[in-house]
């Protein structure tokens, strides 16, 4: 008996059944790989371009008179992640079983940067920063920079962030950033990632330990750029000027909504010109209200309780709107501010034995940092 592998990829409106069959498994056995790889796996998560690899192993069989080698399903597998293989293998007696594979990854750490000469993106992306890490670094400093306005051709970043590689040191995927830095204008920001022991919370802290986080994310939303802002203009529908009470972010269709803080969801449903909407009560002063989405992240509905940065929903075009945009408002004891320009209530301010541990813990990033070199151009993920 002789086994024979092959490797195919996902195409556009393939199923699980169809890919194994068009490799050569029969229906029959196909069927049964299928179904016992669910247990493991969601065949409807299959991704167009994903590899997936089957063993045929040839019998030698009497038919009508002449010997034929008809191939037999043997396994099939696919990574489910990048450190996750998961299979469906014959065993001689119980037919198709699962099995899940964990691929060992190595922690190492890289430090990138750059000068911003367009957008941080694009200046970011020349020099090698992965996207997840990117709008990581946007997320952390978004309690305290515009990104509309604030980001000056000349102004620079900083980041030294986790990134797992595989045995052959190839880069399979990134982890935390634990230290970040951006210089605008000639002042620069740095910020470290902590653990604070008393209560287990790994947060972002700047030199002085108060802590980055507050009650609300000035943009709820990565990588949009603002259409409109808060105050009077001429409505580009109804064509007279009227108060916007919020401010617009354009982003293609689909794009994940964050809830701006922690909170309990208020509404969720449809609402007049507003469209599918949310409104999130924070605290006894602040409300966040989301408009004009596409639809609701599952099991995010009236009554639930959402997390800071959590996905609720995904911008749309839906109630009175001219393309798919996010309208966001926050309310202060009931009365619309402006969402760019509010003072937001600040996080927690490190004191005591725990401001000390965390002083001693940034002097010693700041040096764990300047003894790797900076890679302006490093590879990209595999």
């Amino acid at each position: 008996m002789q086994e024979t592998s092959k490797t195919v990829s996902v195409g556009k409106g393939d199923t699980l059944m169809k890919v194994l069959t068009r490799a050569g498994a029969g229906p029959k056995e196909s069927h049964e790989a299928i179904t016992a790889l669910s247990s493991v796996f969601d065949p409807r998560r299959l991704k167009i371009g994903q590899d997936i690899t089957l063993n045929f192993s040839n019998q030698d069989l009497l038919v009508k008179d002449k010997f034929e080698e008809p191939l037999r399903l043997v396994s099939i597998s696919l990574n489910q992640d990048v450190d996750k293989q998961v299979a469906a293998i014959r065993s001689p007696d119980k037919g198709f079983e699962a099995r899940e594979t964990i691929i060992a990854l190595d922690k190492k750490m890289a430090r990138a940067g750059g000068v911003i000469e367009n957008s941080l993106f694009l200046s970011a992306a020349q020099a090698g920063l992965p996207t997840r890490i990117t709008l990581q670094l946007i997320r952390i400093f978004s309690y305290d920079v515009d990104f509309q306005r604030e980001i000056q051709t000349g102004d620079s970043f900083e980041v030294y962030f986790e990134r797992y590689v595989d045995e052959s040191g190839r880069a399979l995927k990134e982890g935390r950033i634990q230290w970040a830095s951006m210089t605008l204008s000639g002042k620069k920001i740095s910020l470290y990632s902590f653990k604070t022991k008393d209560d287990g919370f790994s947060d972002y802290y700047d030199q002085k330990g108060q802590s980055v986080r507050k009650t609300l994310m000035r943009t709820p939303i990565d990588g949009a750029r603002l259409t409109s802002r808060f105050g009077k203009r001429k409505h580009p529908i109804l064509g007279y000027t009227k108060m916007h009470k919020g401010a617009d972010f354009g982003a293609p269709r689909g794009t994940p909504i964050m809830a701006a803080g922690n909170g309990i969801v208020e509404r969720a449903g449809r609402n007049g010109a507003y469209g599918n909407y949310i409104r999130i009560r924070h605290t006894s002063e602040y409300k966040t209200a989301y408009a004009h989405m596409k639809g609701f992240a599952k099991k995010v509905g009236k009554g639930s309780r959402v997390k800071q940065g959590q996905i609720i929903g995904y911008v749309g075009t839906t109630g009175r709107s001219t393309g798919p945009h996010l309208h966001y408002e926050v309310h202060k004891n009931g009365r619309l501010i402006n969402p760019l320009s509010v003072k937001l209530p600040a996080g927690r301010k490190l004191k005591g034995k725990i401001l000390t541990s965390f002083k001693a813990f940034a002097g010693q990033m700041d040096k764990a940092v300047t003894d790797i070199p900076m890679n302006t151009k490093m590879a990209k993920l595999n």
